[in-house]
């Protein structure tokens, strides 16, 4: 993607123009499924065309005030605050020139997934999800929780997560997000240790491509090769939300993969949630097949990992988030679990 996709205001007004007069074609709305994701389009083009507008009136009333506030030390101070708020969203918008793969532009499922160490596990996977929410929200993202499984209860009432799926709807989601995934390294005083011993707790993190099977044609699921299973939703603690099977579990058989749901009310959402989810998986499945044949015939030696370490967070003997393939360093591990992610997220997009 270069400069011209994300800042042409004349190329994307042209874009508007276009869909508008497609939408007037009756004809048109009878693939509903085409017309709501031209719909979407079109709100987001919209979106960016009132967001650069915006930039370029922001720009101009700084410059007409700064000319009337010669010498005026408030003024001069408020117009510089306003400039870097102003640098910091360009430079957001500057990031998007680093998404060019197929499905950087769109909604990403994201996974959690505690690993071994139990109720610390646990407790950091949570912890993790968390961060991710706070995120996401900062971001304007919408997120919702496909399919959670709950741990063990511990110290002070504290319930951790097992696994966690979530689906983040947003522009250019899956772009900013997709490098989250590996995995993450937590060294803390354990919360659940009598003696208050260090403990060090690990949790992977998988983002994937939300992906429309109707568009993504290399994605056939059959259905004999699925295997269907439904089960109740369940909450902290074992405990039932729902007294009907309304939660579902898919497995691949050919692959193995198992994806579940249980966000929706009724069984045929849940189903329609999760063969969404298993497509995503078996495109994301594809692309490392793809990724393996291309680094063999190249000869590279050093294989294709999906789990390895990306980031610790230290909180004692000392408090320091890292970065282990940008060495992005911050200091204030509590601001990164509160969702600021953005320092690690736009190194990461740079590499």
């Amino acid at each position: 993607m270069s400069w011209r996709t994300v800042f042409d205001i004349a190329e994307k007004r042209n874009r508007i123009r276009e869909l508008e007069n497609e939408f007037q074609n009756p004809a048109f709305w009878q693939n509903k499924e085409r017309a709501a994701k031209l719909n979407r389009e079109l709100s987001e083009t919209k979106e960016i065309v009132a967001q650069i507008e915006g930039f370029q009136r922001e720009l101009n009333d700084a410059r007409d005030l700064a000319k009337i506030s010669e010498g005026d030390i408030h003024s001069i101070e408020g117009i510089e605050r306003q400039l870097n708020d102003f640098k910091d969203r360009i430079r957001q918008e500057e990031l998007k020139t680093f998404f060019s793969a197929k499905y950087d532009h769109g909604d990403a499922l994201l996974t959690i997934t505690a690993g071994a160490g139990g109720q610390d596990a646990q407790d950091w996977a949570a912890l993790l999800l968390r961060m991710y929410q706070r995120y996401c929200e900062k971001k304007g993202w919408a997120v919702k929780i496909l399919h959670q499984s709950f741990g063990e209860q511990g110290a002070e009432g504290r319930i951790g997560i097992k696994h966690a799926l979530l689906e983040i709807q947003g522009p250019f989601a899956y772009g900013f997000l997709k490098k989250e995934t590996g995995v993450h390294r937590l060294v803390r005083i354990s919360p659940f240790s009598a003696k208050s011993l260090r403990h060090t707790s690990f949790a992977s993190v998988e983002v994937l491509p939300r992906i429309d099977m109707v568009e993504e044609k290399s994605i056939a699921i059959k259905p004999e090769d699925v295997k269907l299973e439904l089960t109740r939703s369940s909450g902290p603690g074992g405990q039932n939300v729902n007294k009907r099977e309304t939660a579902v579990r898919l497995t691949h058989i050919p692959t193995g993969i198992v994806v579940e749901s249980q966000s929706e009310r009724s069984q045929q959402q849940n189903r329609d949630q999760a063969m969404a989810v298993l497509a995503s998986k078996l495109y994301q499945l594809q692309e490392q097949q793809r990724q393996q044949e291309v680094a063999a015939l190249k000869g590279v030696q050093k294989p294709i990992e999906w789990g390895s370490q990306i980031r610790s967070y230290v909180l004692h003997p000392y408090t320091l988030a890292k970065d282990h393939r940008t060495d992005v360093e911050i200091s204030d591990v509590h601001s990164v679990l509160n969702g600021e992610l953005d320092s690690f997220v736009e190194a990461e997009i740079k590499l």
